[in-house]
């Protein structure tokens, strides 16, 4: 029996080079080889990986532009289309947890000493109304990033890291 497509879209989605192809493909439309030249990684790994995100609807191919006698597409990413994956599977979230903390780590060796920052790390209990209010901003906080992605070295940018790991846990 094939995987629903929300299994399907964590286990696309819990994949190093898949987050970054993502977050590089929310501030630009760019083909595989662009993606690949950008983050330094071979065109043939990053079609790969750009054709898996594409087949689980979380890529739009945006235009298509002959480079070379060629046709070359370039793809885009919506950040609201992850959005639909969901999943009950407690092995498929903690795969994509653990995804996201080593692309954490990873970020972690570009950071900007002394520059300002946040960093939270808790684990806490606290009322119904004031989760509800904290999911809320971090949703708000992931809208600003997104719509406000620009390419690579665009004048007047800066690169930031933004992770958000936010989930309800078991009474123990």
């Amino acid at each position: 029996m094939p995987d629903s497509p929300s299994l399907e879209g964590l286990r696309v989605l819990a994949h190093p080079v898949r987050l970054r192809i993502l977050s590089l493909l929310t501030g630009v439309a760019m083909s595989a080889a662009e993606a690949a030249r950008e983050l330094g990684e071979t065109q043939a790994n990053v079609s790969y990986h750009v054709r898996r995100l594409h087949e689980a609807g979380l890529l739009d191919v945006v235009e298509e532009v002959r480079i070379r006698g060629g046709l070359a597409k370039r793809y885009r990413h919506d950040p609201e289309s992850g959005r639909r994956f969901a999943s009950t599977n407690p092995r498929e979230e903690q795969l994509l947890i653990a995804t996201m903390a080593e692309e954490l780590r990873r970020r972690s060796e570009f950071r900007v000493l002394g520059e300002h920052g946040s960093m939270t790390d808790a684990e806490m209990w606290v009322d119904r109304e004031t989760w509800e209010k904290a999911l809320g901003h971090a949703r708000e906080l992931s809208g600003l990033l997104h719509s406000a992605a620009r390419p690579p070295r665009t004048r007047g940018t800066i690169p930031v890291s933004a992770t958000v790991a936010m989930f309800e846990m078991t009474r123990s």
